[in-house]
């Protein structure tokens, strides 16, 4: 009897809930650390970017009028999820960072307790990080934060899951909408992440997860005049003074980022969060 040949898998993007294929037809071969087949991924286009701000654009009034305790339990259902899945993340972050098996579950566990730990902060960024302020005058004065809007995320190209859920929590725990662009040569863990997204209560559109080339939809993401603010990790530190370039003819905030890739096991901080916030203050008369 002749040795079965096996099904290569062909992976979708995840755009507004769905998995769609790319509108460019184009798929590239995913390898593990030892040049291994592993399957196929969409190579996002132009087309496939643009159709994911649209969802994003669509879902960011829904998810910033939710209420702070409603995204925090929606966010701890993704690590519920994440949690029943383990066993396969380990598998996927082995074979694409090239890890053993014992590492690459302290990196799935440490990329689980993160996504925890954004989620506990939803209803405690006003808090921490509004104010009352004392002004000389009959008026109450307070400051609030606010989300930014939709954001542009190149993931790290090194940490394909852990680094991933580091750059793309933040953006939703504070209310805002995420057009994510995965490590290209390590895809596998966020095309999993975008099914557990998909089969948890994130509504469609919040997150979008497109895998291709940074270099090649990094500028469409930073010219595009409906995202608000864009994360450029995953770009290399000569094609961030471009982004920069395109980002500044719509007024897009754009994060500094170290040169090189951190230590994404590092315990966090606010540092992100704050970031997709806008700060905005209210004055209210007080008495007659």
């Amino acid at each position: 009897m002749s040795d079965r040949i096996s099904v290569a898998k062909t992976y979708k993007l995840y755009i507004g809930g769905k998995f769609p294929r790319s509108e460019s037809g184009r798929v590239y071969p995913v390898t593990d650390g030892k040049g291994k087949f592993l399957a196929n991924a969409a190579h996002a286009s132009r087309k496939d970017v643009r159709d994911a701000v649209v969802a994003a654009r669509k879902a960011f009034p829904g998810w910033s009028a939710a209420t702070a305790y409603n995204r925090g339990q929606v966010l701890y259902r993704v690590a519920e999820v994440l949690e029943g899945r383990r066993d396969q993340f380990v598998a996927e972050v082995s074979a694409s960072e090239g890890l053993a098996a014992k590492k690459a579950e302290s990196l799935v566990d440490a990329a689980i307790d993160r996504w925890v730990w954004y989620a506990g902060w939803t209803d405690k960024i006003a808090t921490v990080l509004g104010a009352a302020n004392p002004v000389a005058g009959p008026y109450f004065s307070f400051t609030v934060p606010e989300p930014t809007g939709v954001v542009g995320v190149l993931a790290p190209q090194q940490s394909s899951l852990l680094g991933l859920v580091e750059v793309l929590a933040p953006v939703l725990a504070t209310g805002s909408t995420a057009v994510v662009v995965s490590s290209a040569e390590r895809p596998l863990p966020a095309i999993t992440l975008s099914e557990v997204l998909a089969t948890s209560d994130v509504p469609g559109g919040v997150a979008n997860i497109l895998t291709g080339r940074a270099a090649e939809l990094g500028p469409w993401l930073a010219s595009h005049g409906d995202v608000n603010a864009l994360d450029p990790t995953g770009a290399t530190p000569a094609d961030r003074v471009e982004l920069a370039r395109e980002a500044a003819n719509t007024v897009k905030r754009v994060l500094t980022v170290p040169e090189a890739e951190p230590d994404w096991t590092t315990a966090p901080d606010l540092t992100r969060l704050r970031r997709y916030l806008e700060a905005k203050t209210v004055w209210h008369p007080l008495g007659v």
